[in-house]
């Protein structure tokens, strides 16, 4: 194997600057601000494109800020029955608040693969996009974006395979010349709590860190299994909707599942992770025709030879746990404990969680980081102060697609070569209409294929 180009450490000062900037920008969240944004107006439109539950939730989030008006103007989605359920679930959170902060009559309700641009073209430059469909399609509807002169938030993961990350890095330089603000959807970068302990963590408080654990266990999620294809379905219909299950759509389980858990660890240690091997297999399949593991077990290595060990499980009845934690040479952080929010971020003088140790702990309650996000966000555009997320958002999406690589070849892959390979799952979606074919086929039995490590070792399928 050739020796891989290292992915970029943070630097001290780097992390200085963008803990910085997030400082600023949570300090202007809650106070009145200037109408500065590009529009020339105070009032900042909203288009939500991808009405599935995470998209329906950001919306919401997107609504609930508070440093001037906002509307939600335009929705789309691939699916109307998705598209109606979650307008009407937004109308009667809103009308409940006593906000007039939904706006989206028949005329902007569009729907199809094709809808996304009428979405956009219902907003003026500077107002916000929220591309929440499938990852698959985030380079294709952030490049409209961009053309449209529009701020965007996107969720993660960002890309799937190293052409789109290339194609997403060079997008996000170019919103960056552009003056466009755009928000990824890591939102545990934006916890309070975490910040304060990734600050704690880069001044020596654990020492230096010698291993980093995570885990997710848990049940099947979101559209995690899926049955064989209903006959009224096509191929392409049914892998979109069932994303999870597909990894040209979405990376799946690995990449939609654990890169919060592997984002938050490389956030404390400064870096990204040089290389990858894993491990992972099918157990209780049953008529299943997804894509999926079970279960993946990932030992990630950094430039100085420590490690970050991931666990992640979608199995019924098993031991459940949702967490991630640093060892250092003087001690132990938790980064989080319960999932997503609260962290409970806090520092033990010990390697257990000793309490009559304990060294720090973040006041509780804690701010909720989906929401803090978006107050971050619309902050910046509100007071035109730079924010781009996308490379660091791109290099976190590289990172889990090389553990997720890893496990479905078999082999030691590097972040070098995950951002160099040149198989692209999907090619060609900017030209994609509802009767091309499937970026993914069935066998003759309706089965797809699935990842075989060690068999099929250059590609994951």
């Amino acid at each position: 194997m050739t020796n891989p180009v290292l992915p970029p450490a943070l630097s001290r000062r780097d992390f200085i600057h963008r803990s910085g900037r997030v400082a600023a920008v949570s300090a202007l969240a809650g106070v009145a601000l200037p109408p500065v944004h590009a529009a020339g107006s105070d009032l900042i439109r909203v288009a939500l494109v991808g009405c599935g539950g995470r998209g329906t939730g950001a919306a919401g989030q997107a609504l609930s800020t508070t440093t001037g008006p906002i509307k939600l103007v335009a929705m789309a989605d691939v699916f109307p029955p998705r598209l109606a359920t979650s307008l009407d679930r937004l109308t009667k959170q809103f009308a409940k608040e006593g906000k007039n902060a939904v706006d989206v009559p028949p005329d902007r309700q569009f729907t199809g693969l094709d809808s996304y641009r009428a979405a956009m073209d219902a907003l003026r430059p500077g107002d916000v996009v929220i591309l929440a469909t499938p990852p698959a399609f985030r380079w294709v509807h952030f490049s409209y974006a961009i053309a449209k002169g529009l701020h965007v938030f996107m969720e993660k993961p960002l890309t799937v395979d190293g052409p789109t990350s290339k194609r997403m890095l060079a997008l996000g330089e170019e919103a960056a010349r552009k003056n466009l603000k755009v928000g990824v959807g890591l939102m545990c970068r934006h916890c309070r709590a975490r910040g304060e302990l990734a600050d704690r963590i880069g001044r020596g408080e654990i020492g230096d860190i010698l291993m980093m654990r995570a885990y997710r266990l848990h049940g099947p999620v979101g559209f995690f299994a899926s049955p064989p294809k209903p006959a009224d379905k096509t191929d392409l219909m049914y892998q979109i909707e069932r994303f999870h299950s597909f990894i040209w759509a979405s990376g799946g389980a690995y990449s939609d599942f654990y890169i919060h858990n592997i984002d938050e660890c490389c956030w404390m240690k400064g870096e990204w992770p040089v290389q990858a091997h894993s491990n992972g297999g099918r157990h209780y399949r049953g008529d299943s025709i997804d894509q999926n593991f079970d279960v993946y077990s990932t030992e990630y290595t950094f430039r100085d030879g420590s490690k970050l060990f991931l666990e992640g499980r979608c199995i019924t009845g098993a031991y459940a746990e949702h967490s991630s934690t640093a060892h250092g040479t003087k001690g132990m952080a938790i980064i989080s404990e319960k999932g997503h929010a609260p962290s409970r971020a806090r520092i033990y003088r010990s390697q257990t969680k000793d309490e009559a140790k304990l060294a720090w702990a973040h006041p509780q309650p804690e701010g909720r980081p989906h929401q803090l996000e978006w107050d971050d966000l619309i902050a910046a555009i509100r007071a035109d102060l730079p924010f781009n997320e996308v490379k660091r958002g791109v290099e976190a999406s590289l990172v889990t697609s090389m553990g997720r690589m890893a496990a479905h070849t078999g082999r030691v892959v590097t972040f070098d070569e995950m951002l160099n390979c040149d198989h692209e799952f999907a090619p060609g979606l900017d030209k994609l209409t509802k009767d091309s074919p499937a970026p993914l086929q069935p066998d003759a039995s309706g089965r797809y294929p699935i990842p075989r490590p060690g068999i099929e070792t250059r590609r994951e399928y």
